[in-house]
């Protein structure tokens, strides 16, 4: 499993450090990682682009403009949805972090109980918001977020993503639904789709956001408006 990390810290040898902590933590719990170090809030923004892609970042509060708060809102809005962890100084700094939907901070000098403490329920997190996906002897990470829908055939998934791209691996369809959470239904035999990314129901089928239309079973259809009213419920109203 990899995650995509930046380590965002215009102090150098902090940066190290939070990269060796962080290269060590992901040995020990089984998961590869790609660590990438920036120097500067500019530098970070300048490398994502306007489709961050960054599984978690790590942000020193504390830089030259844009400092972490201002980089952090300029992430947000490129509409990055990873994690963001900042690191301070002073822990009164962070107060503002709500604004961004911060995931958690680190004081300086980094403390390995508090450490620990925050990347193993970043762990939890990654795990209850991605899907491993093990194709070719690698495994990768899959953001639920990002999936249109899912298909099968014969004995291939086909994982459709918001981007337009799409990821293909050996598996059965029944042991992905088991990994999705009540944003996910399984709308035809062949079929699993999130109502997140649903445009419009037409009774016999389903018309999501890129524009594909995915067949709804006879069967499935009374199931499927329980569980689009659900949905609402629980992830819209």
């Amino acid at each position: 499993m990899k995650i995509k990390t930046a380590v965002c810290d215009d102090e150098a040898e902090m940066a190290e450090e939070l990269a060796e902590k962080l290269s060590g933590f992901f040995a020990a719990n089984n998961m590869g990682a790609d660590i990438v170090k920036f120097s500067s809030g500019i530098s970070l923004l300048e490398n994502v682009g306007e489709r961050p892609d960054y599984d978690v970042i790590f942000l020193d509060i504390k830089m030259k403009a844009p400092d972490g708060m201002d980089t952090a809102r300029e992430l947000r809005r490129r509409n990055y949805g990873g994690f963001l962890i900042f690191v301070t100084v002073l822990e009164e700094l962070v107060f503002d972090a709500f604004e961004v939907s911060a995931y958690d901070y680190l004081v300086k000098p980094l403390d390995s109980g508090r450490f620990e403490k925050t990347m193993n329920r970043l762990k939890k997190s990654l795990a209850e918001n991605t899907v491993q996906v093990r194709k070719n002897g690698e495994t990768s990470l899959v953001k639920s977020e990002e999936i249109v829908c899912c298909e099968v055939i014969d004995r291939k998934l086909y994982i459709h993503l918001s981007s337009g791209g799409t990821v293909d691996f050996y598996g059965k369809m029944e042991e992905l639904e088991s990994r999705l959470d009540s944003r996910f239904f399984k709308c035809h035999r062949s079929f699993l789709i999130n109502f997140a990314h649903l445009k419009k129901f037409c009774g016999s089928c389903a018309v999501m956001g890129d524009g594909t239309e995915v067949p709804v079973s006879r069967l499935r259809r009374a199931a499927f408006e329980e569980a689009f009213e659900k949905f609402m419920r629980e992830w819209k109203l």
